[in-house]
């Protein structure tokens, strides 16, 4: 089946109970047993749920992948991660990587042991360069938050089959209908099913996906043993959100390309970066490992003022945290998304507070058009 056909049916099917045509909520902590130890597949919800059960087949699905897991967050989805490592092991992640992966990263996880570098993956040298006997994992997100850099997949699955490491791929910016990492050899996509599969501003999750038999058992195990689930509710509603997400996501590239166009061609931005642009540097690897370019973009001012003016003039366009959502949010990544990583590694890889990231809904292009050129009038 195609990627439409498997978003709207795959892990589904009709209720045998009632015939209801969408998969229920199972609000329930616990399960009856017919026995000791007999039951129907489910005993305790932490473990297992229909609900989250056919929400991870259809997360599955989507990313042609054999198994799938639903976690609490994004957050929670990337701390699972940990579990495929041991203390004294080195990971080589993105620079740029998103602020709360670094956080992550840098305060929760290396007081235990593990070890980080973050280099400039888009450069296959730097990341041969920066292995060691101890690396485990190879982490890239692509594009990067906000600065749209683009990682070989394909290239960085080479290195990571030479070294037997594992690839783990960030693939929320682009969502399994724009990008599919496993495909191109990666061992594990990751989303903030937050952003573009849930698509509504409406919940919080995270997900992981692989064909890895061993991974896939420390995945489940670590769900039981932590807890850090998505509840029947959310599951329920990102079902509803996955049978709209290849339609959602053409519409966000489409006026995400014309306001890459509109704002490249304004006297007041200075820069725009989004590879859909025909002079972005990545665009040729965009072309060839992505079906297209997605909804986010970022773009610089003059000044700090510049681009908080624009942030204050704008009435359609929302500041706000996250992406993703069928409405358009601005964000400034300097004092929002990105505050937790300190300014020395921001500056190296060319965050500054000039720059704006847009996450461009579905609304009309034009009426997002015309809103950010008031703004960028007033500033």
């Amino acid at each position: 089946m195609r990627f439409n056909t498997r978003a709207v049916h795959a892990g589904q099917s009709a209720d045998p109970a009632t015939g209801a045509l969408c998969t229920p909520i199972y609000q329930t902590s616990t399960f009856v047993q017919d026995d000791i130890g007999v039951h129907k597949g489910f005993d305790y919800s932490r473990a297992g749920n229909p609900t989250r059960e056919a929400l991870e087949k259809n997360l599955a699905a989507l990313e042609d992948a054999e198994y799938g897991f639903a976690f609490s967050s994004g957050m929670a989805a990337v701390q699972a991660l940990t579990v495929l490592m041991k203390r004294g092991d080195h990971l080589v992640s993105t620079a740029g990587v998103y602020g709360g992966t670094f956080r992550f990263f840098m305060e929760i996880m290396s007081p235990y042991g593990l070890e980080f570098s973050f280099v400039d993956t888009s450069d296959p040298a730097l990341v041969e360069a920066a292995l060691r006997p101890e690396t485990r994992m190879l982490f890239i997100e692509t594009p990067t938050n906000p600065m749209m850099v683009l990682t070989d997949i394909a290239a960085m699955a080479e290195i990571a089959r030479a070294r037997e490491l594992i690839l783990v791929v960030d693939n929320t910016f682009l969502s399994p209908y724009f990008q599919a990492p496993l495909a191109l050899g990666a061992d594990i996509s990751l989303h903030s099913c937050t952003k573009y599969i849930g698509g509504h501003s409406d919940l919080i999750s995270g997900a992981l996906m692989t064909n890895v038999p061993e991974y896939a058992e420390r995945f489940a195990y670590v769900q039981k043993c932590t807890g850090a689930i998505p509840g029947p509710f959310e599951c329920f509603l990102l079902l509803r959100s996955t049978k709209t997400l290849g339609l959602r996501m053409e519409r966000h590239y489409e006026n995400a390309i014309r306001i890459a166009h509109m704002l490249t061609d304004h006297p007041k931005v200075k820069t725009v970066y989004y590879p859909g642009l025909g002079d972005h540097p990545q665009h040729e690897l965009g072309m060839r490992q992505m079906k297209s370019f997605g909804g986010m973009l970022s773009f610089e001012l003059e000044s700090f003022e510049a681009a908080r003016r624009v942030t204050q003039n704008l009435r359609l366009i929302v500041l706000a945290e996250s992406l993703g959502g069928v409405e358009s949010l601005i964000n400034h990544p300097v004092l929002m998304t990105h505050a937790s990583v300190p300014e020395r590694e921001r500056k190296a890889y060319g965050l500054h507070d000039t720059l704006l990231r847009l996450s461009v809904g579905i609304e009309d292009h034009r009426d997002l058009e015309a809103d950010l050129a008031q703004a960028l009038d007033k500033a």
